[in-house]
């Protein structure tokens, strides 16, 4: 059994391995050594690197070694790095990007325009919306939910386990347009308020409000985002969406034009 439907126009290079169910639509490449496993669906235009693991067995396999049904669906131009490993049960939206090593765990849902740098984890059940942007070697708990317009920098670790150890799980929460700076920590159930600012290394234990500056070990409150000034020029630097638009849906057009116009649709 294959039914497997790939496009005339799909590119496979070498050693390039894949199961049943599968579909590649229309001008995708799979570089060398990529193993497709069964029941993935990647969208048109998706670049795959080489050696890349797609719809990974999930644990239910080992005892039978039988694989399940548990589906895969990559969006369309996704750009997923060589050596990423993505598990079953997972929906990615469009326009996808990967670093190299990447692992994203199986029944999570990611939505359209994300990023996820170089040796990020990505454990299972997470929620991840449109334009998050997790740099290099950011741990992301099982359970966590990061909204839209998120910034997560390198070395950020989301933890879910208040009694480590234990099977009382609970995942943290980063509401749109929050900003989490380097080497910071997230305790278990915590909620990062929308637009809000963690300070790079800083503890965070408990529940930031929105709009807020927090920094330290523990994470205590230094000020509002508004009250931070560029240092060379003076000016307002939060919220950082009327600042910066590289990559964002609003780049030609600025944050206030672009939220008009999504009102209107």
């Amino acid at each position: 059994m294959s039914n497997n439907k790939i496009a005339k126009t799909a590119q496979l290079k070498d050693n390039v391995t894949i199961g049943d169910n599968v579909i590649i639509e229309d001008d995708c490449f799979i570089d060398y050594g990529v193993i497709i496993r069964d029941n993935v669906h990647i969208k048109k235009g998706s670049f795959i690197g080489a050696r890349c693991i797609l719809g990974e067995y999930l644990m239910n396999f080992y005892s039978d070694r039988i694989n399940k049904i548990h589906p895969l669906i990559i969006g369309e131009n996704a750009l997923i790095r060589s050596e990423t490993i993505i598990y079953g049960n997972t929906t990615i939206g469009n326009n996808f990007q990967t670093g190299h090593r990447v692992t994203i765990r199986e029944s999570s849902l990611i939505g359209n325009n994300v990023r996820i740098g170089t040796s990020s984890d990505v454990q299972e059940e997470c929620i991840i919306g449109n334009y998050v942007s997790l740099h290099s070697n950011v741990f992301v708990g099982e359970k966590s939910v990061i909204k839209n317009f998120v910034w997560i920098f390198p070395h950020v670790i989301l933890t879910n386990d208040p009694t480590p150890p234990s099977q009382n799980i609970i995942g943290s929460t980063i509401e749109d347009y929050a900003v989490v700076s380097a080497g910071s920590i997230i305790l278990p159930g915590v909620n990062i308020g929308e637009e809000s600012l963690i300070g790079a290394g800083s503890i965070v234990t408990k529940d930031v409000e929105k709009e807020t500056v927090v920094a330290g070990n523990p994470a205590k409150k230094i000020c509002l985002t508004k009250d931070i000034k560029n240092k060379l020029t003076g000016q307002e630097v939060y919220p950082w969406k009327y600042n910066f638009s590289r990559g964002m849906p609003w780049a030609n057009l600025g944050y206030e034009q672009w939220l008009k116009n999504e009102k209107l649709k």
